[in-house]
């Protein structure tokens, strides 16, 4: 602080225990992030396999699903280190838009359609749900990564605190 100017600055510690409850929030996200995902690829995976077996043609919307959802799950854990997840903001949009794309598809097929006790239709109806709640988890972290990245963007550096990052 020179001359009655504040800057913010990083703490120096990594081990505090205020560093670690500020990173366990994405933490939490990242791991649900992961879980969701890898629930999406099951889902429309069974479809994929079941085609597959049967010598039919598979629909490219259900490869669009289990793609998304290998992006998602790959994505979630490398983003999972905090310093990227501050830099990697705009990954999370183009994941968080890729699973808005794959809510839009399926939802509009499988929202109003009626189950009527066939299990299939059933599960894509949940599937829809799951796609939905990542998207809303693709977000968040979007906006937490945003905001992470302009509040350190003018801070100083981590070794010797001369220089602005």
């Amino acid at each position: 602080m020179a001359f009655g100017r504040a800057k913010f600055s990083r703490s120096s510690s990594s081990s505090s225990s205020g560093s670690l409850l500020s990173k366990l929030p994405l933490w939490v996200l990242r791991f649900l992030q992961f879980v969701f995902a890898i629930t999406v690829i099951g889902l429309y995976a069974q479809d994929l396999r079941a085609a597959s077996k049967a010598g039919k043609y598979s629909d490219n919307k259900w490869g669009y699903a289990v793609a998304v959802g290998v992006i998602g799950a790959v994505s979630s854990l490398l983003l999972a280190w905090p310093r990227l997840s501050m830099w990697g903001w705009g990954w999370d949009l183009v994941v968080f838009i890729l699973f808005t794309a794959l809510f839009g598809l399926f939802g509009k097929m499988y929202i109003n359609e009626r189950d009527e006790g066939i299990n299939g239709i059933k599960r894509m109806k949940n599937a829809v749900w799951i796609d939905l709640i990542n998207m809303l988890l693709w977000f968040i972290t979007a906006v937490y990564g945003m905001i992470m990245f302009f509040f350190f963007r003018g801070s100083k550096s981590l070794h010797t605190g001369r220089a602005t990052v």
